[in-house]
């Protein structure tokens, strides 16, 4: 049984736009799943059906199911969703900025039905995040684009979370912290068993620490495979990796006519 599952789901925001079109994706555990795609495919929706955050938006799910365990949840309010196990890492580094860093953490641990061992865990998360300890009573505000977001990882790890989903974790941050952050990310994929779903740009990258991945172009999948056979897809290395038959770099405005394959029209 899959850990994740999402089954023909529709998403019509303000009872009118519809942003997903039949989306369908299966996370096993303990994979890393990279959601790929350019801005508007309807990745960041996917991970709000999933949490159960499109109400705030005038968002709905209006046909599929989404089962997550064996349970269907696409129409479970977001704290039953969180407890179950999932625990969405939003864009954008949303911290408590008025709180320190241990406070923080300590707040990402108030869905757990107990709260023994949570000094142990705040001690987890600095092991993985050196420089969180450091800073741990600074203000969360005050921290770098990069540290910012290393707490809401270690904040998400103190959920517990059995599914932790990522939105665009390297988003403004330079390539050496993208690079140090995703290899924690990997860690902790490999150490605590966390499922990963990871929504991201940044092609290249997801791509090298990723089990699975799918592409999704206008509302819905349109291709998804091992990793090791996206990066040899050409479609995958044109349109997604910038790179051609021989190697060279190429952008979407360089391409006048982009011809999907037939594959790509489902």
């Amino acid at each position: 049984m899959a850990l994740l599952e999402l089954n023909n789901i529709e998403v019509i925001y303000d009872d009118v736009i519809l942003v997903l079109k039949g989306m369908s994706m299966v996370v096993n555990e303990p994979q890393i799943v990279a959601l790929l795609g350019a801005n508007g495919a309807g990745k960041t929706t996917t991970l709000k059906a999933i949490s159960g955050l499109l109400k705030g938006e005038e968002g709905k799910v209006t046909d599929g199911k989404i089962t997550f365990k064996g349970e269907r949840i696409d129409k479970k309010a977001p704290d039953h969703i969180v407890r179950s196990g999932i625990f969405q890492v939003m864009e954008g580094r949303r911290v408590f900025e008025n709180l320190t860093v241990t406070e923080n953490l300590v707040a990402g641990a108030a869905t757990r039905k107990s709260g023994k061992n949570i000094k142990d865990d705040i001690d987890m998360v600095f092991s993985y995040f050196p420089r969180l300890r450091e800073r741990r009573n600074q203000l969360a505000g005050y921290l770098s684009g990069g540290e910012q977001q290393m707490l809401v990882i270690g904040r998400a790890l103190m959920a517990k979370p059995i599914l932790m989903m990522l939105d665009e974790p390297s988003l403004g941050l330079s390539p050496l912290l993208v690079s140090e952050i995703f290899e924690i990310i990997k860690t902790i994929n490999r150490e605590k068993q966390v499922t990963i779903l990871l929504v991201e740009q940044n092609a290249r990258v997801a791509l090298s620490i990723a089990d699975y991945g799918y592409i999704m172009e206008n509302g819905k999948v349109v291709l998804d495979d091992t990793v090791e056979k996206l990066k040899d897809n050409e479609d995958v290395k044109m349109f997604y990796l910038g790179l051609t038959e021989v190697g060279t770099k190429r952008s979407y405005r360089d391409v006048k006519h982009y011809k999907r394959r037939k594959r790509w029209l489902t």
